[in-house]
């Protein structure tokens, strides 16, 4: 069978998705992938979701997209997904536990992989990432924060010291403070997402320092690039309802296997996070939080404060802005932001208006993108890897340095309990 599809195009192979984002690559056409895709799995919901979500793609009004699934279940999806090699180009997004040696499993058949994050949960899965970085074809992560505007933003003006200064280091005070927080029920392309039970089993989702702290590491890393240095680690539950469980899930009552976590009908899932640790010598401070629901109309939230010597820039997306996102910047006192400079930093990216205490900036048209946009965007330059050697660099230290930064955490979490 051909590994790659018709007029050269190369053609997806889906190893056992079992959440979302590995939908979400697929929620556009893309002139440089085959149509059809071969999905591999076991028999559950997992995979049934996935397929029911992929064909509302492929039947919804405006823009549907055109994938034709090849479909295998069965218990060995993994050995005919490796012996068929139906395709040049895997995604892995699914059951964290097991997630690295599935995408060395698969690279040494000659995948290249494009996996969701976390891609472990445990420091002895380590082994399996840095085989697989150690050459070709090329691993990637989903990290789409990485194009999201605001951030883009952030890294404009924190890298433009005549408005910026230099890291506020010496005040007590983290100079990269980034927070969010996510809701366990939610709504996805307009249907409310069912999660698979095992989200809620840390043994195989993987506990909350190992999750949405994936990203905000990498941004910090993008903001301030250099050998990570661990600080300080905690984590703590979020009580989850058998109602609100029941809602996400779709089961009236927890699997036995969740049972030593379960106390007066509410499940102690260990989801909360908070790391602080330097980055190139930059103080950072990460808190991860998850809410049971999202409010009516509303989103997750997410906030990010940039301490300079000369400024402080501030990102605030929640139930305050109405989901909006709004950037804005401060002069630190005795000190003036240049307007012209901020211009020039700015470039194309966005605009700056002066309000009574500093600058509101607003992100120019042509530069907004909205979150499912960003992973088509990385699902881009993983293609440009592939096809043209665009290069990667620093990607695999990068990506390996992060890995071990939160496998330390998740250990000092434990031992500081």
């Amino acid at each position: 069978m051909s590994v790659q599809g018709t007029d050269g195009k190369h053609r997806l192979v889906i190893p056992a998705p079992g959440h979302f984002h590995a939908a979400l690559a697929m929620r556009r056409r893309h002139p440089r992938l085959d149509d059809t895709v071969h999905v591999y799995a076991p028999e559950g919901p997992e995979v049934r979701a996935f397929l029911a979500l992929v064909e509302s793609f492929n039947t919804r009004a405006e823009a549907p997209t055109r994938w034709r699934l090849v479909t295998y279940v069965g218990p060995d999806w993994l050995a005919r997904a490796t012996a068929e090699k139906a395709g040049d180009i895997a995604i892995v997004a699914g059951r964290n536990a097991g997630k690295a040696a599935l995408i060395r499993r698969l690279h040494e058949a000659g995948f290249a992989v494009l996996a969701d994050k976390p891609m472990l949960t445990d420091a002895v899965e380590l082994p399996h990432l840095e085989t697989v970085f150690a050459g070709p074809p090329p691993l990637i992560e989903l990290m789409a924060d990485r194009h999201a505007p605001s951030g883009r933003v952030l890294a404009a003006i924190s890298g433009a010291p005549e408005v910026f200064g230099q890291w506020r280091r010496e005040d007590g005070q983290p100079a990269i403070e980034l927070k969010s927080t996510h809701h366990l029920y939610k709504v996805v392309n307009g249907a409310p997402l069912v999660r698979p039970p095992w989200y809620f089993d840390v043994d195989v989702q993987g506990e909350g320092i190992m999750d949405v702290t994936t990203h905000m590491v990498d941004k910090a890393q993008g903001l301030a690039p250099g050998a990570l240095e661990l600080i300080s680690a905690r984590q703590w539950p979020t009580q989850v309802p058998r109602d609100v469980f029941a809602a996400v899930t779709g089961l009236a009552d927890f699997p036995p296997e969740l049972a030593p976590h379960v106390e007066a009908d509410e499940l102690a899932l260990l989801c909360n996070a908070a790391i602080a640790f330097t980055a190139g010598g930059v103080p950072v401070d990460l808190e991860a939080l998850w809410g049971l629901r999202e409010a009516p109309g509303g989103d997750d939230s997410s906030y990010a404060t940039l301490r300079g010597t000369r400024a402080t820039a501030r990102v605030v997306s929640g139930p305050e802005t109405g989901g909006e996102t709004r950037i804005s910047l401060h002069a630190v006192a005795d000190e003036a932001i240049d307007p012209s400079a901020l211009a020039v930093a700015l470039g194309d990216l966005a605009h700056a208006i002066p309000v009574a205490d500093g600058y509101r900036i607003e992100i120019a048209a042509a530069a907004r993108s909205g979150s499912e946009e960003h992973f088509f965007m990385v699902l881009e330059q993983f293609l440009d890897a592939l096809d043209n050697g665009a290069a990667l660099s620093g990607e695999a230290e990068r990506c390996l340095a992060k890995y071990r930064l939160l496998t330390a955490a998740k250990a000092l979490s434990h031992r500081d309990a």
